[in-house]
C-alpha cells in the first residue's frame, strides 16, 4: 500500500492539496486541506486501513449519509465522502479554527458561566440528532471544538448511527473506550441515553 498521504492526495487530484497532518488516532488520520474551487480550509478525515477492513464501504457510506442530513448551527457539517483508490474512506468538514474542549481544560477551570454555554449548546446539538434517530457514539471533549468567534461545534459525527442499527454481536465497535456507555460496550445498544453518558 502506498504511503496513506499521497494516496489521498491522488484521489483527491488537483481540486484539493492536502497541507498538513492534524493528528487522528487508531480510528483515523486528519488531514487539513485547502478547497482550491471555493478558496477554504477543510478537514479530510480517512479511515484507518484497520478500521476500514472491519467496516464495509456500504456501512461507511450509509453512515456518512446520515452525518451529512444533519444541519444543526453546533454540529460540524459532513461536506463531501468516498474512497481512496485503495477502498479507504473519507470525509470532509469545514475547518474550524480554535481549539477542542479538551485543550480548553487542560489550560485550567472553566467559569461555570462558560462551563453551561458549552454544555448547552452540546445538548441543542445532541437533541437536534437525537430527535432525527441518530446517535453520535463517540461524545469526547477532542470532539467538542470551542471555535475562535466563540461558536461551539460537534465533530465527529462520521461515525454516527441510527439509534435503531445497533452494534450486531462480533461487529466492529466504533468509538473510544473511555467514553462509551456500558451498553453500547457489553451489549452493543447503542441510543440517546449512550451520548449523554
Amino acid at each position: 500500500m502506498t504511503d496513506l498521504r499521497t494516496q489521498l492526495q491522488a484521489t483527491l487530484g488537483d481540486g484539493y492539496t492536502l497541507e498538513r497532518e492534524l493528528g487522528g488516532g487508531g480510528m483515523s488520520r486528519v488531514f487539513l486541506a485547502r478547497e482550491h474551487a471555493l478558496g477554504r480550509e477543510v478537514v479530510v478525515k480517512l479511515l484507518s486501513p484497520e478500521l476500514a477492513a472491519s467496516l464495509s464501504a456500504e456501512r461507511f457510506t450509509r453512515e456518512i449519509k446520515l452525518a451529512a442530513a444533519l444541519q444543526e448551527p453546533h454540529i460540524v457539517p459532513v461536506l463531501a465522502a468516498g474512497m481512496t483508490s485503495e477502498g479507504l474512506p473519507y470525509y470532509t468538514m469545514p475547518f474550524v479554527c480554535g481549539d477542542s474542549l479538551r485543550a480548553r481544560l487542560a489550560a485550567g477551570p472553566v467559569p461555570v458561566a462558560e462551563a453551561l454555554g458549552i454544555l448547552r449548546n452540546i445538548a441543542q446539538a445532541l437533541a437536534y440528532a437525537h430527535e432525527r434517530g441518530i446517535v453520535h457514539r463517540d461524545i469526547k471533549p477532542e470532539n467538542v471544538l470551542l471555535a475562535d468567534d466563540g461558536r461551539i461545534k460537534i465533530g465527529d459525527f462520521g461515525l454516527a448511527r441510527a439509534a435503531s442499527a445497533n452494534t450486531a454481536t462480533g461487529a466492529a465497535l466504533l468509538g473510544t473506550i473511555a467514553y462509551l456507555s456500558p451498553e453500547l460496550v457489553t451489549r452493543g445498544i447503542a441510543d440517546a441515553r449512550s451520548d449523554i453518558y
